[in-house]
């Protein structure tokens, strides 16, 4: 089997443009992978296009050679092309063998998979909604949400938006209860003295973790911040290559890891996870993609032994999405089914795909205020 050709598939979700690879072989299998960018769209899909001299011809059957392929045709640089190109030929082998990818990672540990909610709180910045909105997705059967209270703030944080922001996470946790675990999202923003003046306030709220407080890939700081506060650190989505996660853990002060797929590809990830295993670390891979996203790492999450929680933005994205998806297992009652179709089970309607068009302004903007609101960027 060989791959014969590809395109590129651009959905404008309203605040971040979906990429996605489609190979085809010449056997008529056909795989879809992703290479969603978060802030960026056009170098992607560019990225795809000079990939294909390495990819083309390739049998799709051995992923890992193939994106090896292309790592060492790059001079040794991972990209968001080349993990799309190779979770689609990963769709490809489990389609040719008959058989979930799942099965292909070693069978799976669990059929249900815990879920937190994200993307839930799409309006002001406001305690009294960010409360509403979050009991209605307990009401939903969530019994873990994520959020940044945090407004636009980078590096520093004024006294009036902290206190906003401590009333918003209490708001949260009065609204909720005490046995729905809530997630905080840092998104980077602080220096480490801010990160961790912030820290010890989210102390009384007991939250499952504080995520990326500080520069994501400043490890020093980060293991600074998580020594200083009682709250776990989660980080790891911007990571790109298996030796950042190895000197993370090598420190022993940070347990949760959050792998991006679209970052590592998917074997590996893998690794990744298992790497994590030997230091008794937890894995919560990160998902702000598009649905694809939550069926690819369903396969991941069901094969590893140290799964935490599984990232979910379905029940908030628009009402249109599930006439372009199809297959994407759904959450029930807090918890995500894992899939047993061949490959990742997903199938993108083309047709239904160009009724959303790549937009300019299609991207979040996480420093600027109102972000919140996930209207289309200004600039």
């Amino acid at each position: 089997m060989k791959i014969v050709d590809y395109k590129t598939v651009v959905v404008g979700n309203p605040w971040k443009n979906w990429l996605f690879v489609k190979l085809y072989t010449d056997e008529g299998l056909t795989g879809l992978g992703e290479a969603t960018g978060g802030l960026a769209t056009k170098p992607h899909q560019a990225d795809v296009e000079e990939l294909a001299r390495f990819f083309i011809g390739e049998d799709p059957r051995h992923p890992d050679k193939v994106w090896y392929k292309m790592y060492k045709g790059r001079f040794l640089q991972p990209s968001r092309g080349m993990s799309g190109v190779e979770l689609a030929c990963w769709d490809i082998l489990g389609k040719s063998l008959g058989v979930p990818v799942w099965q292909l990672l070693g069978g799976k540990h669990r059929d249900l998979l815990r879920v937190y909610a994200n993307g839930w709180y799409t309006g002001p910045r406001e305690p009294e909604f960010f409360a509403e909105s979050a009991a209605q997705m307990v009401k939903r059967g969530y019994t873990a949400l994520k959020f940044d209270p945090f407004g636009g703030a980078y590096r520093q944080i004024d006294l009036e938006n902290e206190r906003t922001a401590i009333n918003i996470v209490r708001s949260v946790r009065e609204a909720v209860g005490p046995d729905v675990d809530i997630l905080i999202e840092g998104h980077d923003r602080f220096s480490v003295s801010y990160a961790i003046r912030i820290g010890r306030m989210l102390e009384e709220f007991n939250p499952m973790f504080f995520e990326t407080p500080v520069n994501s890939l400043d490890l020093a700081a980060t293991i600074e911040v998580s020594k200083a506060i009682k709250v776990p650190v989660a980080l790891g989505e911007r990571f790109e290559r298996l030796g950042q996660f190895a000197a993370l853990l090598t420190h022993r002060t940070i347990d949760i890891i959050q792998p991006e797929v679209i970052h590592l590809g998917l074997s590996n990830i893998k690794k990744v996870c298992g790497m994590a295993e030997a230091f008794e670390a937890l894995v919560a891979s990160h998902q702000a993609q598009s649905p694809l996203c939550t069926a690819i790492n369903a396969h991941l999450h069901a094969a590893i032994p140290n799964f935490l929680i599984h990232e979910n933005f379905d029940d908030s994205l628009e009402s249109w999405t599930w006439d372009v998806f199809k297959g994407v297992p759904r959450v029930d009652k807090g918890y995500l089914p894992v899939p047993d179709t061949p490959g990742f089970g997903v199938e993108l309607d083309e047709k239904e795909a160009l009724r959303h068009p790549y937009g300019p302004d299609k991207f979040l903007r996480l420093f600027e205020e109102g972000w919140e609101t996930r209207r289309p960027s200004k600039n």
